[in-house]
């Protein structure tokens, strides 16, 4: 393999995370997914990282010095510019981390790091739906729910790199927590969200005698997770689809203010959508039909994202691109 060509991005999550080699094209020659074990804490979780990097470098006959650049797509907050992490809920232990300097540190190539929203909507923005977009809004629908901005044809990052935390938005009074917060649209729509969400309403349906198949005792309600309820709501239990209505009808509202503030022509929607749409379009459309101007409404579509299980990766990738950049 010719030197200086290719890229390494490591994505990290609050579940799994993962480490891939790619060229400028954004194609994906090898990686490696592993849990993330954030009750291990940051510094065994790097070790983890930098032996996995080797792994791949060595499975590729790559060394360090084949790499033009390094990228990091995780949860915020982080400041991207300074590469350093600043305690995301989703990483317990991960406090202050100066991750580029630790990498530069090891590896001695150009490292950046970006919010994983917003890394996904520049992925997706480059190479998946929204190519060709001026105006277009990633939301991540993955363990946590985040979204990242691109309009005027540039990545929008705020006055302090905070912009696109639309989990934090509160939807309702009271319902799941998510990123802290009561009700809020991470509550109602990331993965522990809606875990939190299907333990409230399976709780109150044994509360009032109901049988419910894919949770039959109290003693399995520390057991659900989005991705179980998901699978007894595409087998038919009706329990699991009464509660991914709810997540779609409140993702609609979520989406209905994005849609009336930023005018967008596009929502890309990740990793949960793309797994579930048939069962959150219904209800999500029929809200955002009800709440939305008419004709922001007209000039935006809400999509999958089209590169699926390897948006992470991607994400990952798009970041050792561009660097300090944000355009493609």
């Amino acid at each position: 393999m010719a030197s200086k060509k290719y890229f390494l991005g490591l994505d990290v999550g609050g579940t799994k995370s993962g480490v891939c080699i790619g060229d400028k094209d954004g194609k994906i020659i090898d990686s490696v997914k592993f849990p993330t074990r954030p009750d291990q804490g940051f510094q065994r979780t790097f070790e983890v990282f930098k032996q996995k990097i080797k792994e791949v470098l060595a499975s590729n006959q790559l060394a360090v010095f084949d790499l033009r650049a390094i990228g990091v797509s995780c949860g915020g907050p982080l400041d991207a510019k300074k590469g350093i992490v600043y305690s995301p809920p989703n990483l317990p232990g991960w406090d202050d981390i100066h991750i580029t300097e630790l990498l530069h540190n090891e590896f001695k190539v150009p490292c950046y790091l970006q919010n994983d929203a917003k890394a996904g909507a520049l992925a997706e923005w480059t190479w998946g739906a929204g190519k060709g977009t001026r105006n277009m809004i990633f939301c991540t629908m993955g363990t946590g729910f985040g979204s990242g901005l691109i309009l005027d044809g540039k990545l929008y990052e705020g006055t302090n790199g905070m912009a696109g935390e639309v989990g934090h938005i509160r939807l309702a009074e009271e319902g799941p927590v998510g990123f802290n917060k009561a009700g809020s649209f991470e509550g109602f729509c990331g993965g522990s969200g809606i875990a939190n969400l299907a333990k409230m309403r399976v709780r109150q349906w044994m509360k009032e005698g109901k049988l419910v198949p894919f949770c039959p005792s109290p003693e399995e309600l520390d057991n659900l997770t989005a991705k179980n309820v998901a699978e007894a709501a595409r087998g038919g239990d009706r329990y699991a689809i009464e509660i991914y209505k709810e997540v779609g009808h409140m993702l609609g509202r979520g989406l209905s203010v994005l849609i009336d503030a930023l005018n967008p022509e596009l929502i890309v929607l990740g990793s949960i959508f793309v797994r579930d749409e048939q069962l959150l379009r219904a209800p999500m459309e029929a809200v955002i039909k009800e709440e939305t101007i008419g004709f922001s409404r007209k000039v935006c579509r809400v999509v999958p994202a089209k590169l699926g299980e390897d948006l992470g990766f991607h994400s990952s990738l798009v970041v050792a691109m561009m660097g300090p950049k944000k355009k493609p």
